[in-house]
């Protein structure tokens, strides 16, 4: 048997991916639900709320597909909706004013996000050689694109992923697929001709942005539905982590007025970094104090539902980013009934921003009151909203983002080697492989197929 200690996506997926494999498994997690930060809400109003991540990348037919065999394999595939076209477009804010992000090279000459000057500046980067030691994205992207794309283009979409200040995050944790293109080409532009002729060689399907009919939270459900009765329990917190007999583990966990314990030669924790190191500590204090090293950042989502004609603004995309530069505290905005359908009702539209950030700790410290009306505001001079909504959801997370700052790699490598003694413990999250949904199912997978193909006996 294994024990998984955590029942979000990673934790859920891993203890999917290992029934399919025939290992019995046994999940225990802290909250009355499972799914972590998804979760979905229908307002009495109509509105489909996510209080986590809206939507999720998924690549058809590829290797990476873990979301794909999950889904399948939870019989989801009914459920499963795909962004509609318009969701392919979006918007960042210059001057005062949404301008699209180009979609090819024609849309790049004419576009009005970037002058003149930095269209020119970017014919330089073939000629520009790899970097020599480790960078962050900030210096990155200077270095090879210039400063006018690293505020208008990747500054933003980097607050839009971690909600992190691109000075600080590693561009080889961070992106690794933008390093490896400088690494394996020697050029983005060069390296991003020859993944795209590779891929049209290969007839690889387009990634795509996906959700389920009633939200994200339909992924969780299902997941924790198609799981054996027994296979996880909500409401009950692990509290220890302790050696048991010959090379097995012992799980001490208490619930509403119970307690008991999980034994089993194999542990996954699947947590967030400072949860685990909470568990790990007494067993090694090296390991603890790297995890509690990982920097999160705390963000807020706000749900705004307005009267199609308060808005302004067509709502023609996925949603518009907010480059610092422009002077607004919301880093962005989704247009969430124009992504998928059934989010707002008829006549309605449903706008979801974030708020908060390394870059904006403060954020944090406002109230509900204050937040939402910094936000308001925001959202009515990007997107040219009149009068107050019909509808607002706050939901706040204080450590939501786990943040790849410069050596985050080097210090996972060095927790790895810390670990190395505890024979049949895994760590696997947010923390480490990727941040989307789709990337902590993709290692859920990696590391649930690690441990089931082991050898008879051996504890992976």
């Amino acid at each position: 048997m294994v024990v998984i200690v955590g029942g979000g996506i990673t934790g859920l997926s891993a203890a999917w991916f290992l029934h399919q494999k025939g290992v019995r498994v046994r999940l225990l997690e802290a909250a009355p639900r499972l799914g972590g930060v998804i979760d979905s809400a229908r307002d009495n109003e109509g509105f489909l709320v996510e209080r986590g991540p809206n939507s999720t990348l998924q690549k058809p037919g590829t290797a990476d597909d873990a979301l794909g065999r999950l889904v399948a394999g939870a019989g989801l595939e009914d459920r499963l909706v795909e962004a509609g076209q318009a969701g392919r477009k979006r918007y960042v804010l210059r001057g005062g004013r949404l301008q699209a992000l180009p979609g090819g090279p024609p849309g790049f000459l004419t576009t009005k996000l970037f002058s003149w000057r930095a269209k020119a500046r970017l014919l330089r980067e073939p000629f520009i050689g790899r970097a020599a030691e480790e960078e962050s994205i900030a210096l990155f992207v200077e270095r090879r694109l210039g400063r006018e794309f690293l505020d208008y283009a990747v500054e933003p979409f980097i607050s839009g992923v971690y909600a992190g200040d691109p000075a600080a995050l590693s561009v080889r944790a961070a992106v690794p697929r933008i390093y490896e293109l400088e690494r394996a080409h020697g050029s983005l532009i060069r390296g991003a001709i020859a993944l795209g002729k590779a891929a049209k060689g290969a007839g690889t399907p387009a990634g795509r942005m996906v959700s389920f009919d009633r939200g994200m939270g339909v992924l969780p459900e299902g997941v924790g539905a198609a799981l054996p009765e027994g296979a996880w329990r909500s409401g009950c917190r692990a509290v220890a982590l302790r050696p048991f007999g010959f090379k097995g583990w012992e799980v001490a966990w208490e619930g509403p007025g119970e307690s008991g314990v999980e034994r089993a030669r194999t542990v996954i924790l699947a947590l967030p970094a400072g949860a685990a190191a909470d568990l790990v500590g007494p067993q090694s204090k090296a390991a603890a104090q790297i995890l509690r090293s990982i920097a999160y950042a705390s963000i807020a989502s706000l749900a705004f539902g307005y009267d199609r004609d308060q808005v302004g603004h067509p709502l023609d995309g996925f949603g518009f980013l907010a480059p610092r530069r422009e002077g607004l505290r919301v880093l962005g905005g989704l247009f969430s009934s124009t992504l998928f359908a059934g989010r707002a009702p008829d006549g309605r539209v449903l706008i979801t921003a974030f708020i908060g950030g390394t870059t904006d700790p403060a954020a944090a410290a406002l109230d509900d009151e204050e937040l939402a009306g910094c936000v308001r505001d925001d959202l009515a001079r990007a997107l040219d909203i009149r009068g107050q909504p019909a509808f607002q959801r706050i939901t706040r997370y204080a450590a939501a983002i786990p943040q790849y700052t410069l050596g985050h790699l080097d210090r996972l490598a060095e927790l790895d080697r810390a670990l190395e003694p505890l024979t049949g413990l895994h760590l696997q999250a947010s923390w480490r492989g990727g941040v989307s949904v789709a990337d902590c199912i993709r290692n859920a997978e990696a590391l649930a197929h690690r441990i089931a193909d082991a050898p008879v006996g051996v504890a992976a």
